[in-house]
């Protein structure tokens, strides 16, 4: 496996998302890390973060933003966790949509920069860190840090998939779609996840892919 730690840095004055931008420019807050993020199935994003600070100052800010959705913080003397469902913006939306569309996998933390930057680990194979790159677009620059081979670890075998792909993984399994015989089908897993079978064979391949592809490069 390789893996290569990029630095994703705003352009200008622009942020590369309105809320993140707020966040980094109270000087009362520091974003330690982002330990999870997510595009939904509904096009928002969730996220759990870490900060320290002033956790009045940034509930003021998490109410008062226009792309916050809902948030809750949890934590004290000067130190807590936060998770938010906020909406994307183009730049957002795309970088975590390319991060979906294929096998190579963030490795988290993601570290959250006093200028508004994040700096993060993309693992897999070549072609998977290529499909894994941001997308070119404007507003933001894509600076590379470090790069080198990397042993494979436990967690990574889950840590490519989504929430909702664990979700639908675990489901799978309990209801013993992988049991010899078969004990499941796709119509009794969509009937546990409440969406449809073609959804919950779409995800399947997505988790399978993913999953049998980090045996290949270790």
């Amino acid at each position: 496996m390789r893996y290569v730690t990029l630095r994703v840095a705003p352009v200008g004055d622009q942020p590369l998302h309105p809320l993140m931008g707020e966040l980094a420019a109270a000087e009362d807050i520091t974003r330690e890390a982002i330990h999870r993020v997510e595009l939904l199935e509904d096009g928002t994003v969730v996220m759990v973060g870490e900060s320290r600070g002033n956790q009045d100052h940034f509930e003021r800010i998490m109410a008062d933003n226009d792309y916050v959705l809902e948030f809750t913080t949890t934590g004290a003397d000067g130190q807590w966790y936060s998770y938010s469902n906020f909406e994307p913006t183009e730049i957002s939306e795309q970088m975590l949509l390319a991060q979906q569309q294929t096998t190579g996998l963030i490795e988290m933390p993601i570290v959250p920069n006093a200028d508004g930057s994040i700096a993060f680990t993309l693992v897999g194979d070549e072609a998977s860190l290529q499909e894994s790159m941001p997308p070119e677009m404007d507003g933001y620059t894509v600076e590379l840090l470090e790069t080198g081979d990397r042993e494979p670890r436990a967690g990574d075998l889950f840590a490519c998939l989504t929430e909702r792909q664990q979700t639908v993984l675990e489901t799978a399994i309990d209801r013993g779609y992988y049991a010899n015989p078969r004990e499941a089908t796709h119509d009794d897993l969509a009937d546990a996840l409440d969406c449809s079978p073609s959804t919950v064979g779409e995800h399947l391949r997505k988790i399978e892919a993913r999953v049998f592809a980090q045996f290949s490069r270790s």
